[in-house]
């Protein structure tokens, strides 16, 4: 059963072709919160839901990448856990950053999917081929989303949304069959370490 508080059945064959996952952070990954130590050191919480999504995602010979805001150590070593080689940190220009992304990646951007949650992400889910939303997201980003997650950022809105964008491709069970063996997959290999 695919997992999705509004899907719009419409926008499918979009969803169907997209290649390129890209991600904000700070309230798509995370819940939103910034923890700060004593020491002025910043934490993030991640949702592990998410990061299996992501592997699995990535197995499946799909790109990841995350445009963000803001940038840190908390979210350097996640990215590095998951594998993921696309990384745009301090970004300005979000949909400039995406456009230019799947240029160097050789596609196009209706071939690329965005979740975020907030005004700066705007541009690049105009500039996407595939606009989500996570439950949370502002009112603006929920209005031009064509799937809107059925969990909040950082409770597993990403994996809600991976599973939606690969039930569209008629993968899904491909993306389960990689744990058949028993092993986590990994993106350079399929299979685990």
């Amino acid at each position: 059963m695919e997992t999705s508080s509004r899907i719009d059945p419409a926008h499918g064959g979009a969803a169907s072709r997209v290649r390129l996952l890209v991600l904000d952070v700070d309230g798509v990954l995370t819940d939103g919160g910034i923890a700060l130590s004593d020491r002025g050191e910043e934490t993030k919480r991640f949702h592990v839901r998410d990061g299996c999504g992501l592997r699995m995602w990535q197995a499946l010979g799909l790109h990841v990448a995350i445009i963000t805001g803001r940038s840190g150590m908390s979210l350097r070593h996640r990215v590095e856990e998951l594998g993921i080689r696309h990384v745009i940190n301090g970004s300005k220009r979000k949909g400039y950053d995406l456009r230019t992304l799947c240029e160097r990646l050789g596609l196009e951007p209706s071939q690329s999917a965005m979740l975020g949650d907030d005004l700066p992400d705007l541009p690049a889910l105009r500039a996407c081929g595939y606009p989500m939303a996570v439950r949370d997201a502002a009112a603006e980003v929920r209005a031009i989303a064509r799937f809107e997650t059925t969990h909040p950022g950082g409770h597993g809105a990403v994996r809600d949304a991976i599973e939606h964008l690969l039930h569209a491709q008629g993968r899904w069970a491909d993306a389960v069959a990689l744990y058949d063996a028993g092993d986590e997959p990994t993106a350079a290999t399929g299979r685990a370490r």
